[in-house]
């Protein structure tokens, strides 16, 4: 192995900015900068080493043999990946290009022409417009093409034809596992945006609710109200399912760690404290049942679930409940450990190992097996998992180049669920900033090494939601995104003095297929196409 040229490589990657997201070279004079993760002589982080040619790759798995990776979806899931940031990635040579031509003469049209054939929309016809006087607001244009690049993203996303056929037979499975409702709560950092369609492979419709807050710290108020419309629909309508039907609704909570340097690309809202973000997020679990079982009658319960996901490579360690539904720390099934017992194993071998480990950690650690439900849902999420596993070793070399932070933007508000994908965006579920202010502060100290630290601004998309048969329901909506708006830029006048925050603002029907629709009055051309 050639070290020399692996301290060099190692040495760019320190100082590189996320993809996409750098607007000048790094000086050639610059320190050296070593990972954070303890050195081996190889220079690759741990559960890594070098091949022939110097560059690190797992040593936990091989790429494409497992005999339980749905090799089909991987690819299909790789295509999308490589689509979506390719787009993303445009961006800075795109805006270079612009920049080098705003004192020619019909710089306005050139540049708009550019824009559509690299980024498929066109640039703030005011910012263009300016150039003459002063210097071309790169930081404005560089934001509102990260936001407008989404929307486009997202756009194209609702417009695909609705397959329910996948969806409506993981809500069969969930109802004869004896769970008429799951509702998903992650941590909002931005590694877990593929949470559903990636790691845990769940159809978002199948799952209609799922959100993130900083630290997995969900609103426990909040979820006891959405249990109560749940169970108001079974006794009214009859569904999901009816209300002597024996079925319970699920809470699952999702924390994450890193493998590779958990000392500091762990949970930013509990100090990378692995120990400390798994026992929050069950501490929320434990309050929720709680309070559901004392706030209402006859024998109220729901069912609970823990899971974390290691953020470097997505492999996911579920933690098992026992037949009182109680959990553990300590008890939990490692996939990663599943996934090299089982790779390279013929399927039926696979498969037996996987029906047998739940009751096996269970077991180990002195505990009752769980419910027969819960042990079939567990089995089905690690056996999901253990795709995303092998697609991680197959076009990531089994472990992320960006085990850290590298979003593109901040999401506010209800998000967008048609758009999934690691390390695309950090998300924070709010309806005003005061109650959404610590998810807030931790996104701005993200994007604060991400984005300020390079002199690119922060890009804020503020999107929410609304009932249209509810009169006057667009217009709330619309107002809403422009409170969040100006008191997000209140929160941070220092960011919004020197041009370093950028938010767009969108509303959209809940009912499907409707389009997205920009908010005037924002930092996205509403004229743009």
């Amino acid at each position: 192995m050639d070290t020399r040229k692996r301290r060099e490589r190692l040495h760019q990657a320190a100082y590189a900015a996320p993809v996409g997201m750098a607007m000048r070279a790094r000086p050639a004079a610059a320190t050296v900068v070593m990972p954070s993760w303890p050195q081996r002589l190889s220079f690759c982080a741990p559960g890594m080493q070098a091949n022939s040619s110097g560059d690190c790759v797992s040593t936990s798995c091989s790429p494409g043999v497992h005999p339980l990776a749905d090799q089909a979806r991987n690819a299909r899931l790789a295509d999308y990946e490589r689509r979506v940031q390719a787009r993303f990635d445009d961006i800075v040579p795109t805006l270079k290009q612009v920049a080098a031509l705003q004192h020619d003469t019909e710089f306005e049209a050139r540049a708009q022409q550019i824009a559509r054939d690299r980024l498929g929309f066109e640039l703030p016809a005011a910012v263009l417009a300016d150039a003459w006087v002063t210097t071309l607001d790169m930081r404005r244009l560089y934001g509102t093409s990260v936001l407008r690049t989404f929307l486009e993203l997202a756009r194209e996303a609702y417009k695909q034809p609705y397959n329910g056929a996948e969806a409506e037979a993981m809500t069969r499975f969930f109802i004869e596992c004896g769970f008429h409702e799951v509702d998903v709560s992650a941590c909002a950092d931005g590694r877990l945006k593929g949470l559903l369609q990636y790691i845990l492979r769940l159809p978002q419709q199948a799952v209609p609710r799922h959100k993130s807050y900083a630290g997995t710290l969900f609103d426990v108020e909040l979820n006891v109200k959405q249990w109560a419309e749940t169970e108001l629909h079974r006794f009214r309508e009859g569904l999901p399912t009816l209300p002597d039907s024996g079925t319970r609704y699920l809470k699952i909570a999702v924390y994450h760690f890193s493998s590779s340097d958990p000392l500091h690309e762990g949970c930013a809202a509990h100090g990378s404290d692995d120990r400390e973000a798994a026992q929050a997020a069950l501490d929320r679990l434990e309050a929720f049942g709680t309070a559901i079982e004392n706030g209402f009658c006859c024998g109220a319960s729901v069912a609970t679930l823990l899971i974390g996901v290691d953020t470097d490579t997505d492999a996911i360690r579920v933690h098992v409940p026992d037949a009182q539904g109680g959990m553990s720390l300590e008890c939990h099934v490692d996939n990663m450990a599943l996934y090299q017992a089982t790779v390279g194993h013929a399927e039926s071998e696979a498969r037996w190992r996987l029906g047998a480990i739940v009751e096996e950690a269970a077991r180990r650690h002195g505990r009752s097996a769980p419910e027969t439900g819960m042990r079939r849902l567990i089995e089905r999420l690690l056996s999901h998992n253990l795709s995303q596993i092998d697609y991680v070793c197959t076009h990531h070399q089994g472990r992320y180049a960006d085990i850290g932070h590298a979003e593109r933007f901040i999401s506010i508000g209800d998000g967008f669920d048609k758009v999934h994908l690691r390390n695309l965006a950090y998300i924070g579920h709010m309806h005003t900033v005061e109650e959404g202010a610590a998810d807030l502060d931790v996104g701005i100290k993200i994007f604060s090494r991400l984005n300020v630290a390079r002199g690119l601004p922060v890009p804020v998309a503020i999107h929410y939601r609304y009932d249209s048969q509810v009169p006057g329901g667009k217009e709330r909506a619309a107002a809403r995104c422009r409170r969040v708006k100006a008191a997000i830029e209140a929160r941070y006048p220092v960011l919004m003095r020197d041009g370093l925050l950028v938010c767009g603002m969108t509303v959209q029907a809940k009912q499907p297929g409707s389009d997205l629709e920009i908010v005037a009055d924002n930092d996205i051309d509403a004229h743009g196409h």
